[in-house]
């Protein structure tokens, strides 16, 4: 079913360069809707992590495996709504708007193996001064006559419909977790409990207004 619109600790972190890259998307993860804090403000958002490859900037992360590209990921809410940065990314990487009728319910995993080109910077940490991370700073279709080496990482999407459990088991912890704690992975693992929560919820608006003559408005 489509997707529809790290802390500090050892070792050595290797950044995404700086700069102006060709990159390829190969990994979507769907976290579900969960709870996000901003400027300590919490609200609860469905949200989506996109992850590109960059084939040109290679690094040796297992000796085993040899050099392997760097990879560079972004979140964002899942929402093509006129004013979300999903769409505004998305249309900065097609090079055009997009229609109403193709914002209505745009699938994201359309976008793996699609090639781009991506602007990265580097910003200060604030909880560990000197430290920086890498951030996309701006998307882009490549220029014309431009080809992005072949996708070296395999395909990998994980979505909550349906939910499959080998793909799951393949996340990190971190990223285990953030589903875990979505309102869809709860409702997957406690249906009952789900079903009781909108009945209830049914039931207070059914008392805000007994006079609603809707058929989905009553209780039972």
């Amino acid at each position: 079913m489509p997707i529809t619109a790290t802390n500090k600790g050892g070792g050595e972190r290797i950044l995404a360069p700086a700069g102006t890259h060709l990159a390829r998307c190969y990994k979507m993860i769907h976290f579900g809707t969960i709870e996000d804090t901003y400027n300590g403000d919490s609200r609860w958002v469905n949200k989506v992590l996109i992850e590109w490859e960059l084939p040109n900037e290679k690094r040796v992360f297992d000796p085993a495996k040899g050099e392997q590209p760097i990879s560079i990921s972004k979140e964002f809410a899942l929402s093509m709504h006129p004013k979300s940065t999903l769409r505004a990314f998305l249309t900065s990487w097609r090079g055009k708007g997009f229609t109403e009728e193709e914002a209505v319910a745009f699938d994201v995993t359309k976008l793996v193996g699609a090639s781009c080109q991506l602007s990265i910077i580097h910003e200060p940490r604030q909880k560990y001064p000197g430290e920086f991370y890498a951030k996309i700073s701006g998307v882009s279709a490549l220029m014309k006559g431009v080809k992005a080496p072949e996708q070296i990482n395999p395909s990998f999407i994980f979505e909550l419909d349906p939910f499959k459990v080998e793909v799951f088991n393949q996340l990190p912890d971190y990223f285990k977790s953030k589903v875990m704690g979505s309102k869809e992975y709860q409702q997957l693992m406690n249906p009952e409990v789900a079903h009781r929560e909108e009945l209830a919820k049914k039931v207070e608006a059914w008392k805000s207004d007994p006079n609603d003559d809707e058929e989905d408005a009553l209780p039972f």
